[in-house]
């Protein structure tokens, strides 16, 4: 299948449609959380790719500045976890430390290097102990920028004859804005310039934090989504998912809001995801993973916390409670569950 214009703007607005006021009718998102972050270094084009090839609808890039103010790719802005830098002798006098939304951090920062600077770095296994198989691609690929991982999603989606969407994160926006580096803006310009500026384009915006959406809805018609932690449980009551609905077009909540676990096991499922429909919210939780260090004691499947357990059970229980998408570091497994 070649995809036209015509036919990846009509297969994109199926991929975007989210409900209102009622359970989904169409089949939930499969989100690669950073890409098939399970079992590749996390935001890298071979994780991205890998979670293509495993059928999922949208990768997700996390962005953070450059000192030259350019997005590029990473879960955090502190990047000494995820890259070599540590082991660059000539980055070593860049060592700081740095309050970040309150907490003291201790590292090395994306927005202390320019780009040319952070294309030297190679990216690394986040977790190496829990994913060696993961770990065994250290090295092999650098950090990239926004643009090239848009680039990559609309080759991906020209290789496998449909639409690969795009679910971007403002990472810290508040501190950034404090560092003269606002992200707004720079996100708002890049999908514009790639055509994502519109309601049916298949992109979603999340972030953790209110004011920033608020500011990026003046500047994008893109939809956005309010990530919400596990202990803010205020803001997915039904008041507070009616507020949210005022600035927000969806809800990421972490998945235990959705289905609780209760004694090791899990539990039945919240009434969030039909307070979100009531008001017009897509419900999309994060992050399901598959080791037993992630998992219910219940599901667990012997004592090697980095060995599988019983995901498909977790996978099961959200897709039951009607969510419309959810955040998976194993896409190829939410995808399987969903069939």
């Amino acid at each position: 299948m070649t995809l036209t214009r015509r036919t990846f703007a009509t297969a994109a607005a199926a991929l975007s449609a989210t409900p209102v006021g009622a359970k989904s009718a169409t089949r939930p998102l499969v989100i690669a959380h950073r890409g098939a972050s399970g079992e590749r270094p996390e935001h890298t084009p071979m994780a991205y790719r890998l979670a293509v090839d495993q059928g999922c609808d949208f990768i997700e890039p996390d962005l953070v500045l450059t000192q030259d103010g350019v997005l590029v790719v990473r879960h955090e802005n502190e990047i000494g976890g995820t890259t070599d830098v540590a082991a660059r002798p000539e980055f070593a006098a860049r060592r700081t430390r740095k309050l970040v939304d309150g907490e003291m951090v201790e590292g090395w920062f994306a927005e202390d290097f320019t780009l040319a600077e952070l294309k030297t770095l190679r990216a690394r296994e986040r977790l190496p102990a829990l994913r060696p198989i993961s770990a065994a691609f250290d090295g092999r690929e650098a950090i990239p920028t926004f643009q090239e991982v848009l680039d990559l999603a609309k080759a991906e989606s020209q290789r496998v004859g449909r639409v690969i969407g795009v679910y971007p994160e403002m990472k810290h926006p508040t501190f950034l804005a404090s560092q003269g580096l606002p992200i707004e803006q720079r996100l708002a310009d890049a999908l514009k310039a790639n055509g994502l500026n519109s309601r049916t384009a298949p992109v979603f915006v999340q972030c953790f934090e209110t004011a920033p959406l608020k500011a990026f809805a003046k500047q994008s018609s893109a939809r956005r989504v309010r990530l919400v932690g596990g202990d803010a449980k205020d803001l997915v009551t039904a008041s507070g998912l009616k507020e949210m609905a005022t600035y927000a077009d969806g809800v990421g909540p972490d998945w235990s809001l959705v289905i609780p676990t209760v004694e090791g096991a899990l539990a039945p499922a919240t009434t969030l995801v039909a307070d979100a429909h009531a008001v017009g919210l897509a419900v999309h939780p994060w992050t399901v993973r598959a080791e037993n260090r992630f998992l219910p004691e219940t599901l667990r499947r012997g004592t090697d916390m980095a060995a599988q357990g019983d995901v498909a059970a977790v996978f099961a229980a959200l897709y039951a409670a009607g969510v419309d998408g959810l955040f998976s570091d194993f896409p190829g497994l939410a995808v399987k569950a969903r069939g």
